[in-house]
């Protein structure tokens, strides 16, 4: 499921590509998927917002196209003056293209046309040892491995960089994002006034397109709490998070009502940051453990987001390239793996009924409950 640095990403992609057209045709092949009692015909997109996991588009009518992505949504956008391939920039399709001065790299999800000598811009991510707050920068790419990631958007092109056509995709990693559509998954598309399309991608249709007054989105956004990157996030967080004592520190995460965006993989990533076992119960923990697990929280999700998310596949993500955050990763998916910062070996349990990865040693449970015994 897309969490808070995907949506995000998609977001700036939508930003660079959606914002400013107009709509001037919309097909929809499954009618659950998009709830529009008024015609969308003719509409400007505005503005592209995120609030936790929820994207709107704001429409010149006062509107908004508020979208949840779910389990298996995606946006993709196609650009129809891209009659074949020789014509085409597929973004993140593997191997560098070069048209007209620009390259297009594949590598991780972000932005995914750069120039075509690709300056390299450290990563705005955290100690890879001792946590994720509280460094400038993360390990270079000669050290991990990973190529470069430094991109500019569309906007910040060279004025003479035209592009003929291209291929955008931002959502959950499968097939659709690359091959020809509309396919078997895709419920919605949305006609634009430059010859582009937006696909809505959905293969168990569980995500959603909602055509609501803008008052009515930004009601629906304010139940979510914080979010960890937020200026003001601690005081609120602490709030929220305090009215759930009994509860493990992990299930407090995982609760959008309490701190919006943050899911498994990011959760296990702040907790090993801040050395919080997460069956911990919230009670039994210190504001100063609570404020470093939000700090953390905060820290690896900017990190994924300079890197691309959190998905693990060789997919085209948020302007093309494969997100990758992974191979970044410290403690999800590492069981079995030493610990980075001790050399214990990685373990997974399962926490808040989600399976979890922790070092036992770093990570020690705060009340009586030991970690097996937590669902």
């Amino acid at each position: 499921m897309p969490e808070l640095p995907e949506v995000e990403t998609v977001r700036r992609g939508l930003e660079q590509l959606v914002v400013g057209r107009r709509i001037v045709g919309v097909d929809v092949l499954n009618p659950g998927s998009l709830d529009a009692p008024l015609p969308l015909d003719g509409l400007q997109v505005t503005t592209a917002r995120r609030r936790a996991k929820m994207l709107m588009l704001d429409l010149d009518d006062g509107r908004c196209l508020a979208i949840h992505l779910k389990m298996t949504g995606q946006l993709v956008v196609r650009n129809r003056t891209c009659v074949d391939e020789s014509d085409c920039v597929q973004v993140g399709s593997g191997a560098d293209r070069q048209m007209e001065g620009v390259s297009v790299a594949g590598g991780g999800m972000g932005c995914g046309l750069q120039p075509a000598q690709g300056a390299q811009t450290p990563y705005s991510t955290r100690n890879q040892v001792s946590g994720y707050a509280g460094q400038a920068s993360a390990p270079s790419p000669a050290q991990t491995g990973v190529p470069p990631t430094a991109v500019t958007f569309v906007e910040n092109l060279p004025a003479d960089a035209s592009l003929v056509g291209y291929h955008w995709g931002g959502g959950h990693p499968s097939d659709s994002l690359i091959d020809e559509l509309p396919d078997r998954s895709t419920r919605v598309i949305f006609d634009l006034d430059d010859g582009a399309r937006l696909f809505f991608n959905d293969q168990r249709k569980f995500g959603w397109i909602r055509a609501v007054p803008r008052d009515v989105a930004d009601g629906w956004a304010s139940a979510y709490g914080p979010e960890p990157m937020d200026d003001d996030a601690w005081p609120r967080f602490r709030a929220l998070v305090r009215r759930h004592a009994k509860a493990t520190i992990k299930a407090a995460l995982l609760d959008q009502h309490v701190v919006a965006g943050i899911g498994n993989i990011y959760a296990d990533e702040a907790l090993w940051g801040a050395g919080v076992h997460p069956a911990s119960r919230v009670g039994a923990l210190s504001d100063r453990a609570l404020h470093r697990v939000l700090d953390e929280a905060a820290a690896v999700m900017e990190m994924s987001i300079d890197l691309g998310g959190s998905t693990a596949r060789n997919y085209v993500d948020a302007e093309g390239r494969r997100g990758a955050y992974l191979d970044f990763a410290r403690v999800f998916r590492r069981e079995g793996k030493p610990c980075l910062r001790c050399g214990t070996t990685i373990v997974k349990t399962r926490v808040a009924g989600r399976g979890t990865h922790l070092c036992p040693k770093c990570q020690r449970v705060r009340n009586v409950q030991q970690a097996h015994q937590v669902h």
